[in-house]
């Protein structure tokens, strides 16, 4: 095979959201955070950087900052940063904290599960806490509705660890090879009594009673710090970290999210951002378009992340400000969204749909 080809397998395996190296996870050393950066007092299900979340049910005294953060160890330049600034002194069933990520159906088939052949996998990542103690990772297949759970420990407080966890292979239940959810990776932070009592370290049939089964760490119960990067799950035993370059990972990352606009200056002004164009159908109607940087996963849910007057469209030399959302035409491969507005134009006129501030961004969300 060429040079050429080569190049041109692995980009087309990464537009369509393969996995193109060892690694079954996507962002790993932290780096691509498309949302922000910082979220202070977060809020639940925030995504901190692309493809990892923090998730949390209950624990309404619970309060915590989020971040993408330098601290990191060596070779690394980002790490997930939770901070606890409100403890929670106690949790009732069910209520629990964790940091999740999600892999699609169709990038783990190389697994083999449901064969006699399935594979054992081994997760790999760096941990930093300032509380010590054992801690949970669950795997939970979607298809099968089945759960596996094994343990790594925190020896030494506010200290980079490394650590291994292995996974033997699932030759029970199958995974589809399609592009809904594979595999849900939680790292537990927090779990209570009732998540303890079931023995989860071999695969079986999905039940809550084993999803932090061997936890003794508690990060909510006292404040205090929790950070993780370098994290690699990969077939066998673990190895090196397989670092990317930040065009690539950030490529994977879009097939899931992406964000449009904010305050870039365009060629139609200063301190506006182009976020699509398209065309007008009739009085303060249209609709705008732009093609997907990669194609998505699915057609994606589009949201427009400020207040709607902060949006404009330009048509017939005239700006106007958005007074509503029409319906979302958006497909894997091109994003496109109706609009009202006070525009006085006919159909056909064109149009370009621009920001007016930072945080009048457009979210293209095609998640699992």
């Amino acid at each position: 095979m060429s040079r050429a080809r080569d190049f041109a397998d692995l980009a087309g395996s990464a537009d369509a959201g393969g996995i193109t190296g060892k690694n079954l996870i996507i962002n790993g050393n932290m780096a691509v955070a498309q949302r922000g950066n910082s979220f202070p007092s977060a809020a639940n299900s925030t995504y901190v950087v692309d493809r990892f979340r923090v998730n949390r049910n209950g624990m309404d005294n619970l309060v915590y900052d989020l971040s993408q953060s330098s601290t990191s160890p060596d070779g690394f330049a980002n790490s997930i940063k939770l901070d606890v600034t409100t403890a929670e002194t106690s949790s009732a069933d069910n209520e629990n904290l964790k940091i999740d990520t999600k892999i699609e159906a169709q990038n783990l088939q190389q697994l083999k599960y449901g064969t006699s052949s399935a594979e054992q996998i081994t997760m790999s990542f760096w941990v930093r806490s300032s509380t010590t103690g054992t801690y949970a990772i669950e795997i939970y297949t979607e298809d099968s509705s089945k759960q596996i759970t094994n343990t790594y420990t925190v020896d030494s407080a506010n200290t980079w660890e490394y650590k291994t966890v292995t996974f033997v292979g699932d030759t029970g239940g199958s995974i589809n090879n399609d592009n809904g959810q594979g595999f849900l990776i939680s790292w537990f932070l927090s779990v209570p009594s009732n998540y303890k009592t079931g023995n989860s370290t071999s695969w079986r049939t999905y039940n809550v009673d084993g999803r932090g089964y061997g936890q003794t760490a508690d990060v909510a119960s006292t404040t205090g710090e929790f950070y993780i990067t370098g994290v690699q799950l990969e077939v066998g035993s673990a190895t090196s970290f397989e670092h990317e370059s930040y065009a690539e990972t950030l490529r994977k990352c879009q097939r899931y999210f992406y964000r449009i606009g904010g305050n870039e200056t365009d060629a139609l002004g200063s301190n506006v951002g182009r976020i699509a164009s398209g065309v007008m159908t009739g009085t303060g109607a249209g609709v705008v378009m732009r093609p997907n940087p990669v194609t998505m996963r699915d057609a994606p849910n589009v949201t427009f992340d400020d207040d709607i007057s902060r949006y404009t469209v330009m048509t017939s030399r005239t700006t106007n400000a958005v007074t509503g959302v029409g319906d979302n035409q958006s497909t894997a491969s091109t994003t496109a969204v109706g609009f009202t507005s006070g525009a006085a134009s006919n159909d056909g006129d064109g149009a370009v749909l621009r920001s007016t501030r930072a945080q009048s961004t457009v979210s293209v969300d095609a998640e699992l």
